[in-house]
C-alpha cells in the first residue's frame, strides 16, 4: 500500500516511531482547520503588502487593518491547533475575522485568504475529539446483543373501548 513504508529502507525504522507520535498528536487536535486558518492570515499579509509599481495596495485605516486581520488569523490558527479545548471559540472569531477581512484586507485577500480563512473556521468549529466521536457513535448504534421480542405480550387483555 501507499500509506506504509517497506521495512528494507535504512533508516526509515528510527522515523516511524516519530511519524506516528506525529499523526497521533495531530489527530487530537483541529490540525488542518487551524493549518487553513493560518495560511489565510499569511496569503492576507502578504496581498495587503503588495507593491503594483508606484501603487502600494492597502485598504482600511492607514493600513493598520492590513496587518492586524492577518496577524489575529494567524494567531487564531495557531491557537486552534495548540489549545484544542477552546476550539469553538477560536473557529467562530476565526470566520467572523475572516468574513471581515472581505472589508478590511483588500477584499480579504483577493477573495483567496478569505476562502481559506472561512473554510478553516468550520472545520475548527465543526471539529470534535475522536473520544467524543466514538462515544456519540457507540451510543448511536443499538446494542448487539438486545433482541426485540417479536410476540406482543399474551398476559395484558384487550379491551374494547
Amino acid at each position: 500500500m501507499l500509506l506504509t513504508a517497506p521495512a528494507s529502507r535504512p533508516g526509515r525504522a528510527a522515523a516511524a516511531p516519530r511519524d506516528a507520535r506525529f499523526r497521533t498528536w495531530r489527530r487530537e487536535r483541529p490540525f488542518v482547520g487551524g493549518l487553513l486558518v493560518a495560511l489565510g492570515g499569511i496569503e492576507m499579509f502578504f496581498s495587503g503588502q503588495l507593491d503594483i509599481g508606484h501603487i502600494h495596495v492597502q485598504l482600511g485605516i492607514e493600513g493598520l487593518q492590513a496587518t492586524i486581520i492577518p496577524i489575529a488569523l494567524v494567531l487564531l490558527g495557531i491557537l486552534a491547533i495548540t489549545m484544542p479545548a477552546h476550539h469553538v471559540f477560536y473557529g467562530v472569531i476565526a470566520l467572523a475575522v475572516a468574513v471581515y477581512s472581505l472589508v478590511g484586507v483588500n477584499l480579504g485577500g483577493f477573495l483567496i485568504g478569505m476562502i481559506l480563512a472561512c473554510v478553516g473556521g468550520v472545520i475548527v468549529t465543526a471539529w470534535m475529539p475522536r473520544t467524543a466521536v466514538a462515544a456519540a457513535s457507540a451510543e448511536a448504534e443499538p446494542h448487539a446483543d438486545f433482541e426485540p421480542d417479536p410476540q406482543p405480550d399474551s398476559d395484558r387483555e384487550e379491551t374494547a373501548p
